[in-house]
């Protein structure tokens, strides 16, 4: 039986009204892609599958992890920056990503301008790793034999202005050793050449190190923070193996291209918070050595214009290039 006359009249009729008031499906109504800027099986690729699964679940959608790797992290960034500000593309990115590669790259993005801040994610540390074979058992020993061998102890990372390629110019400039930096495309590659041995040392975020050292494949010999982890307590920081000062803590967070509506970032901040802070990711990621931590949009815009304003000093006064 049709519907009477007057039925469909006010179909139509509510339908131009949501029409002129602008009206949209809510938040989120389908699949988020959360962009990766690096290679899959790295930290921040790790970090953010498990962020992804939680988040998806706390939204009600599915969350697509996107591997976008090259020019240390530039390419996906970029993505996400061009991206519509819809809150469906979204960027999973790190510190180094956003506060260290503007300042060695001519990058198409203005990494303050182009993009929603929404919240921290993780903080946490890197270890100082050698090969078991390595006759080198505390940092004073790495350090002698690189003083001993100018230029021939290697180190590995994922590229320039990375966090393993500044611990190792950080700990170069602290003492004063001729260390060969080695980039790679991929975080995988470096722990497999240190294990062949074909480098000498990696300064290996916490999360990717530790089934490392656990199988015993590869030997810590520090962590780049200032206290001590506890997932790894008789391991010394390198501050107290005599480089004071010496510390190095990442972050990571999630941002969204700017222009963004405040209703969407307001609603993903909060499921941010529910989930990095809830028991299941909370001990997944403490379990991984990594801390969870978030802030509100704005604290974090604020704190990447602060870290922008540090690593550029930091790169500065060590005088890195892109290579």
């Amino acid at each position: 039986m049709k519907p009477p006359r007057r039925r469909w009249a006010l179909v139509l009729v509510l339908a131009a009204a949501n029409a002129a008031s602008g009206a949209v499906a809510p938040y989120p109504s389908k699949p988020v892609r959360l962009v990766v800027p690096f290679a899959a099986g790295g930290l921040n690729d790790t970090l953010a599958r498990v962020l992804g699964q939680a988040l998806g679940e706390s939204l009600g959608v599915t969350t697509v992890i996107d591997n976008r790797a090259g020019a240390t992290g530039t390419i996906g960034m970029n993505i996400v920056a061009k991206s519509s500000p819809d809150g469906y593309t979204l960027l999973f990115s790190s510190s180094s990503g956003i506060a260290v590669s503007p300042h060695l790259y001519r990058v198409p993005y203005d990494p303050v301008k182009d993009f929603s801040p929404i919240s921290t994610v993780t903080a946490l540390g890197s270890v100082l790793l050698v090969h078991p074979q390595s006759a080198a058992r505390s940092v004073a020993d790495l350090v002698a034999a690189a003083k001993a061998s100018p230029g021939q102890l290697k180190f590995g990372s994922v590229g320039p202005g990375t966090s393993q390629h500044l611990a190792g110019e950080v700990l170069k400039m602290l003492t004063g050793v001729d260390l060969l930096h080695v980039p790679y495309k991929a975080g995988g590659q470096v722990l497999t050449d240190l294990i062949a041995r074909q480098i000498d040392i990696d300064f290996e975020p916490m999360p990717t190190a530790l089934p490392y050292i656990r199988s015993g494949r590869l030997r810590p010999l520090a962590v780049t923070t200032a206290a001590r982890s506890p997932l790894l307590p008789e391991v010394p920081t390198i501050a107290e193996s005599g480089l004071a000062g010496y510390d190095l803590t990442l972050w990571t967070g999630v941002l969204g291209p700017a222009g963004m509506p405040q209703t969407v970032v307001t609603r993903l901040h909060a499921e941010l918070v529910k989930v990095v802070h809830g028991g299941d990711m909370a001990r997944r990621l403490a379990g991984l050595g990594a801390e969870p931590t978030t802030s509100a949009p704005q604290e974090f815009a604020a704190y990447i214009k602060s870290e922008l304003a540090r690593w550029g000093k930091v790169v500065r006064a060590l005088g890195l290039k892109p290579e």
